[in-house]
């Protein structure tokens, strides 16, 4: 059935993510408090893209831009293309950061094709429009956190992205981002092929003790961000990074590479870790305290929420 398109402009607002949080590799994330706000509307023919914020002079501004591209996805599956498109976006999360900016991308275009088609939410819901995000993504930790908000657990069955959401009590994340990029296609690149059975086991114990940890038993974070299976395969190609992460770990706070990096992530529990930990940020390096963010969120077009980069 061919999509009947709506004509009003809508918005879409979709958190920063960090993905792996140590020992969840591809499988947990954790949305934060950071929010791209992009705009479409429909246009008669041909594609506009007009960009500002981070990554201005980097992205495309053709179909190669990833919103277009997730955008189209959607549309193919909800029946048909539109003649055109307009594309506004505000992006505030960093670019090859580890803070989830492509699946931002991805989450922000298939939201926003899905709110273009009248019934589009209910012909592609959240559980297909994970599905997709996940195709488009190639895993399901960063786009599912975008997605749902808060604290998900992904996974994919018969090649389909999955998650849940839990909601995390006893954390304050701090956020280090350097001026150094991170490709996450090097990134993978760094890992072995094969890991030994008893460091597969240590991560299943830390995962499982994570939960516990940001649910309600901040006193085991330290213990809970452990890892064996990525962060120590990846610290030779973002050192500073890694170092960063161990001096905060020596401290007592519980830090972790934030997904392929090269930021790093403090899950800190309580206040006075927080300022122990924007203590030890390196000269150069943005040091941001942030919240758990919710989901992505679509309504109609209009101004920013707000000029805070950092903000909900």
């Amino acid at each position: 059935m061919a999509p009947d398109f709506i004509q009003e402009p809508v918005r879409a607002e979709v958190p920063a993510t960090s993905a792996n949080l140590g020992p969840g590799y591809d499988s947990f994330g954790l949305a934060l408090s950071i929010r791209d706000q992009v705009s479409a509307r429909l246009i008669e023919s041909g594609l506009e893209i007009a960009v500002t914020g981070e990554g201005t002079d980097a992205v495309a501004r053709d179909e190669t831009h990833l919103i277009i591209r997730s955008m189209r996805a959607a549309f193919q599956r909800l029946g048909g293309q539109p003649g055109g498109i307009r594309l506004d976006c505000l992006n505030r999360i960093p670019h090859g950061r580890g803070l989830g900016s492509s699946a931002a991308a991805i989450v922000a275009g298939v939201e926003l094709a899905r709110s273009l088609v009248r019934d589009g939410r209910t012909r592609l819901d959240d559980a297909a429009a994970l599905a997709l995000a996940t195709e488009l993504e190639g895993h399901p930790d960063n786009v599912a956190a975008c997605l749902y908000g808060g604290l998900t657990v992904a996974w994919t069955a018969d090649g389909v992205g999955r998650a849940v959401r839990v909601e995390p009590r006893t954390v304050l994340p701090v956020v280090f981002i350097p001026t150094e990029l991170s490709a996450t296609e090097a990134a993978r690149a760094a890992l072995p092929q094969q890991v030994p059975h008893a460091d597969a086991a240590f991560n299943a114990a830390r995962s499982a003790l994570l939960v516990l940890a940001l649910t309600g038993r901040p006193d085991v974070l330290l213990a809970a961000t452990e890892d064996r299976l990525h962060q120590a395969y990846r610290a030779p190609g973002m050192r500073a990074s890694a170092d960063l992460m161990d001096r905060l770990r020596s401290s007592g706070i519980a830090a972790v590479i934030s997904g392929a990096g090269s930021s790093v992530l403090a899950l800190a529990a309580s206040a006075d870790q927080v300022a122990a930990a924007a203590a030890l940020s390196p000269d150069g390096w943005r040091c941001v305290e942030l919240t758990v963010s919710g989901g992505a969120r679509v309504g109609p077009a209009g101004p920013p929420v707000s000029s805070d980069p950092y903000s909900e």
